[in-house]
């Protein structure tokens, strides 16, 4: 619900606060006074572009601000989180035009962009203006209007989640078929691959262990001369290091008895006599351990030479980013080899899923068309009433070749505004004024079912007078009990239907013409309907048709 709308700086605006009722507001006044300027001003809200010729001062920025009761507004909630903005129990959207005309929008608070904006307001104003009455292009509109009188609107639903389901099934065969092509192509290569790298059978590390052996096994020689000769040197030569070092901590030792001094450094040399002679037993035995043979240097050559050559085929470096390939091939083979059961599995479940789905989508189209006819027959009774005697609606389904959100059928409104027996789409056959009018008659028989937005009318009553006018005020009081309905009127008998009354006029302030709007009061209404029957100075005829059709109201 638009609960405030704040206008400064547009067209013959200067600032201008208006608070509305939640029911139906009327807006009356001369023509020229500004009604359809405050229209202009709110289209910014919905998203409208402008430039700086909406500026009334040209050194000041324009703004326009709306301020809506957004508490249970599911819809505008989740467009509000799927836009990643903050959701309150009030939103206050706000337009601003600076003076180089630059555009910039605001929800909350927050900066969103013209689509943005036009997208969320949608769901917040239903705006019908002449020849802008895009309900009647929207196939959604036209289905959701004949749910509500058919009572369609729970088979409707379990329809559009089963269609929802059914087209999800359907992308997914879609992507494994395409994944199967392209599998194919990959296939035998992958296998290759895959075999190549089973048979190789590396270890953990290995590669990097064979390295080291490798480095060994081509040093064996040298390293067992090296080895060798340094037993020789300690323990085996002409004079072996270790019983020359034995000879002298003996001789220590014995100096020691008169020379105390030498204990400690006889008792070093018997310690290093001891290590000297465990590090020869460990050369020998090191050199014991040294393999010379040939055959096993090919051999891990050979297995060296297949991972260095895997290694660059794959691009990597290790040994265990080779096996990780290994464990990857193997899953994307398995995942090929089981792609064909899980095509199969989904193709069923789509095949059941496109059984269920028709049967809904018949049901709900023989239910539909159960209640078209009834309900074309209830606009047109309305039209007969609201000045369009010789329009005669249809509501025409026929069945589809394939699946819609709204079901498997094509829906169409189309008119005959002339009884001429010639049918055409309705917002090609009528005009703007008389397209307004069938979407009030339309919008007053599914009021108690639909959750609509705010509705705003602007001269649905052109071209009528009367009972006709007469007729439109009575539906659109009867509108504004289920919902906020804004109308601009020129006909007394619409203005005496209104919960709420806005008079809008312009006065000098300042040696500078201004647009004022003010709502009225009981009295005030009553005079102001009089001189929208008799003119400037009602006779007591005139007051006393307006005073009962403020009553009646």
């Amino acid at each position: 619900m638009l609960q405030k709308l704040l206008i400064r700086n547009y067209a013959i605006i200067d600032e201008l606060t208006i608070t509305f009722d939640e029911h139906l507001n009327v807006i009356t006044g001369e023509t020229g006074a500004g009604k359809s300027i405050i229209l202009g001003a709110l289209s910014l809200i919905l998203g409208e572009r402008a430039d700086t010729s909406v500026l009334i001062n040209a050194s000041e920025k324009c703004v326009v601000e709306a301020h809506f009761d957004t508490a249970k507004l599911k819809t505008f909630n989740q467009l509000l989180q799927e836009h990643e903005l903050d959701a309150e129990a009030q939103t206050i959207i706000r337009r601003e035009i600076s003076t180089s005309g630059k555009s910039r929008a605001f929800v909350n608070d927050t900066p969103v962009t013209l689509s943005v904006l036009n997208e969320l307001t949608s769901t917040l104003v239903d705006l019908h203006r002449q020849f802008d009455n895009r309900s009647l292009d929207d196939s959604q509109f036209m289905y959701e209007a004949l749910d509500a009188v058919a009572e369609t609107q729970e088979l409707a639903d379990a329809y559009r989640n089963a269609y929802n389901t059914f087209k999800a099934l359907q992308r997914r065969v879609q992507q494994i078929e395409q994944e199967q092509v392209s599998w194919q192509k990959e296939a035998d290569y992958n296998q290759f691959l895959f075999e190549e790298l089973e048979a190789a059978n590396f270890q953990e590390n290995e590669l990097e262990d064979l390295e080291v052996q490798l480095k060994q096994l081509s040093n064996a020689e040298l390293i067992r001369n090296t080895l060798t000769e340094s037993c020789i040197i300690l323990s085996e030569g002409e004079q072996p290091v270790n019983t020359e070092l034995r000879r002298v901590a003996q001789q220590i030792q014995q100096l020691s008895a008169v020379f105390p001094a030498a204990e400690s450094l006889a008792g070093r040399l018997n310690s290093a006599y001891e290590e000297l002679k465990d590090i020869a037993q460990e050369l020998s035995h090191l050199q014991e351990s040294v393999d010379l043979d040939p055959e096993q240097l090919t051999e891990m050559q050979t297995r060296s030479d297949l991972g260095n050559r895997l290694l660059k085929k794959h691009g990597v470096s290790e040994t265990n980013a080779l096996r990780n390939i290994h464990q990857q091939l193997a899953m994307t083979i398995a995942q090929q080899q089981n792609a064909d059961t899980t095509l199969s599995q989904l193709k069923a479940e789509l095949e059941q899923a496109e059984t269920a789905l028709n049967e809904q989508a018949s049901q709900l189209l023989e239910q539909r068309m159960a209640k078209a006819g009834s309900f074309a027959a209830d606009i047109n009774q309305l039209l007969q009433l609201i000045g369009m005697p010789n329009a005669v609606l249809q509501i025409v389904l026929e069945p589809a070749d394939h699946f819609t959100p709204h079901g498997k059928d094509r829906i169409q409104y189309l008119l005959d505004a002339n009884k001429s027996g010639k049918f055409a789409p309705v917002q090609k056959a009528a005009s703007g004024g008389e397209l307004s009018r069938i979407m009030l008659s339309i919008k007053t028989l599914t009021a108690k079912a639909l959750q609509l937005p705010t509705l705003i009318f602007d001269e649905v009553d052109t071209g009528i007078s009367g009972e006709a006018a007469k007729q439109v005020g009575v539906l659109l009081r009867s509108l504004g009990a289920y919902h906020q309905v804004m109308c601009i009127t020129h006909q007394p008998q619409v203005a005496g239907k209104g919960h709420l009354h806005f008079y809008v006029y312009k006065q000098m302030e300042e040696g500078k013409v201004k647009t004022r709007v003010r709502a009225l009061n009981t009295e005030e209404r009553i005079r102001l309907i009089a001189q929208m029957i008799g003119g400037e100075e009602p006779s007591e005829a005139a007051l006393s048709n307006a005073r009962e059709l403020v009553m009646v109201s």
